[in-house]
């Protein structure tokens, strides 16, 4: 078992103090033994014949009815505006929405891809596609053209709905690689700003459509979301989830977030991510709270103020924004007061014990971690409100969720019985949020199931009381600020340059990102290795690919660690970074091998 307590400190929080609000899971034990999907899914509206659709949930059923006035969303602007729109507003304007895409002649299953910043368009053209049964494919604004024509091209993006300056940047630039994308719905233009050229002026498209719309009686099993993660080799991988998934956010917004009615609820989480999608959309609006929307990056004086001046309640942040926040000193905290604060939790990555801690002596709170994947749709293990917290573990599976360790064994898997011993964590297929298969990749997906178990790729422990301990992934994917970038996808951009005959790139560990991207390049004949050409490739690569992909550093080397099979290792090429053992290299070519 890792050391989970700072020094001085309890490897235990007890919650036995009295609650501000009475915790939904109070007595976990009770409610999981009865807890069935049936039962929670019949706390929704639902819509006739058995049909589900999540805007109908998130906003229709609230806009419609006894919260129609109710905020929805309060949106920060990043020059200091601030606008609060009802239930009753947003379920207008996002049926506006689906009226002006109708009539530009999309249909029920087309894929629309949202590529923009945090702003009040964004949030209305989800909730609008997914009242239309039009699939919503939500893209990161940091990203580069490439990354976006890549997912665009798989995801066969019909609509894309951005702004007028990311689309100049970011898109059109390579929109003649996007031969499926017929139109472009851009935020923001008219007056001084008019839309390009092949752009529709999206303001315009809104005002002269009806706000009256009725919601498409869409099947539980019918694909709303298509969300993109990246995998160790290949392509991204675009992994469907379907309308059916509202009942795991509302459930799992009931028991991990313990969100109640009167709350103000802020997820820090961009949409483009699945954290953003899945707890800064949909499970608020679900459960009719105010949801927190703040347009502007990461800055821990206003970051602060947001959370005294807007009253937040319930906050659901990042790893590394808590490290941020911790590296900015506990100074400014003490400037603010913080009395409607009652639960904090975090995702993306696993929170260090000592950021437990941190919240506890800053906010009088301490930090809930909790864990899932893109592929899980929704919060599967959990530290919740009114459970013990062991700082530096994952939690407690939530109920409707059975995990468990296993062990892989020729083929087939093993679960571990008893505790403290590393396996893969697996979860029993079952859930609504689940995501049904990877878009054009059926074997892929397949091979993520053993029976009814899906095998989640990262390495566990569970210890004797049932938390759950993240040990490592069991693959190469790299987690920087919470966000999942696969190397495949970096070293084919550094490859495009002129200069590089390969690359190979891994995740660096960093105290406040949690990884950095570094990149190892060896040159073709006819370039010298040196400081101009390090930040000639660096700068190529935050082009192509974002900052946020891109290598923070990149290092020469005469060549790649390969496979027999000629695959890099990306294994080896950490260990020999960091100064760890190699392990096996039975595999690894003859000549790569370094001496005993």
């Amino acid at each position: 078992m890792p050391d989970v307590a700072p020094s001085n400190r309890p490897s235990r929080i007890s919650k036995t103090a009295a609650f501000l609000v009475r915790p939904h899971l109070l007595d976990r034990q009770a409610i999981c033994d009865t807890f069935r999907w049936s039962d929670a899914r019949r706390q929704l509206a639902g819509l006739p014949g058995g049909a589900l659709n999540i805007a109908a949930e998130a906003v229709e059923r609230h806009g419609r009815g006894a919260r129609a006035e109710h905020p929805a969303i309060v949106w920060l602007g990043a020059d200091g505006g601030r606008q609060t729109i009802t239930y009753g507003e947003l379920q207008r304007r996002s049926s506006r929405f689906a009226n002006a895409i109708i009539a530009l002649g999309l249909q029920r299953g087309d894929r629309l891809f949202v590529l923009a910043p945090r702003i009040p368009a964004l949030y209305v053209a989800v909730l609008g596609a997914l009242k239309a049964g039009v699939v919503v494919s939500p893209l990161f604004s940091a990203f580069g053209p490439e990354p976006i024509a890549t997912r665009m091209n798989l995801g066969g993006g019909r609509a894309l709905v951005s702004t007028a300056a990311l689309y100049a940047r970011k898109v059109a630039p390579v929109r003649e690689r996007i031969p499926t994308l017929e139109h472009v719905l851009l935020a923001g233009c008219g007056g001084d700003t008019p839309a390009p050229a092949g752009a529709h002026d999206l303001d315009a498209l809104l005002q002269r459509a009806s706000d009256e719309f009725a919601t498409v009686a869409t099947a539980p099993d019918e694909m709303a979301l298509l969300h993109f993660t990246s995998g160790t080799t290949g392509k991204p991988k675009g992994a469907v989830h379907v309308h059916e998934a509202v009942v795991a956010h509302y459930a799992t917004g009931l028991y991990a977030l313990d969100l109640h009615a009167d709350d103000v609820f802020w997820c820090t989480a961009d949409p483009g991510w699945v954290t953003g999608m899945s707890y800064g959309i949909i499970a608020p609006l679900v459960h009719g709270v105010t949801m927190v929307v703040d347009e502007a990056e990461f800055d821990p004086e206003r970051w602060y103020r947001i959370l005294q001046d807007e009253r937040v309640t319930v906050w659901y942040t990042a790893p590394t924004a808590v490290r941020m926040l911790m590296k900015a000193g506990a100074g400014i905290a003490d400037r603010y007061r913080f009395d409607g604060l009652r639960f904090i939790a975090s995702v993306g990555e696993p929170l260090n014990p000592q950021a437990v801690w941190w919240g506890q002596d800053v906010f009088g709170l301490p930090i809930h971690d909790n864990w899932w994947q893109t592929e899980t749709g929704g919060i599967m293990i959990a530290n919740t409100v009114a459970q013990d917290i062991k700082p530096g573990s994952m939690g407690l599976p939530l109920p409707g969720i059975e995990a468990f360790v296993v062990q892989r064994r020729d083929g087939e898997v093993e679960i571990v019985d008893a505790p403290d011993v590393e396996g893969e964590l697996a979860l029993r297929a079952g859930w609504p949020s689940m995501f049904r298969g990877y878009l054009n990749d059926d074997e892929r997906y397949r091979r993520c199931f053993v029976r009814d178990l899906y095998l989640t790729g990262d390495l566990v422990k569970r210890d004797a009381d049932g938390y759950y301990w993240f040990v490592g992934r069991a693959d190469d994917v790299i987690k920087s600020a919470g966000h999942l970038i696969g190397p495949f996808e970096v070293e084919s951009a550094l490859m495009e340059h002129p200069a590089v005959a390969e690359a190979g790139v891994i995740g660096k560990p960093d105290p406040v990102l949690g990884e950095t991207v570094k990149a190892f390049v060896s040159l073709k004949g006819g370039y010298t290795a040196g400081e101009e050409l390090r930040r000639e490739l660096l700068g190529h690569a935050r082009r192509r690919l974002g900052p946020t992909v891109a290598p923070k550093e990149i290092d020469f080397t005469a060549k790649l660690p390969r496979t027999r099979s000629g695959k890099i290792m990306r294994r080896l090429l950490k260990a020999r970074e960091l100064g760890l053992p190699e392990g096996d290299t039975s595999t690894l070519e003859a000549d790569d091998r370094q001496p005993q």
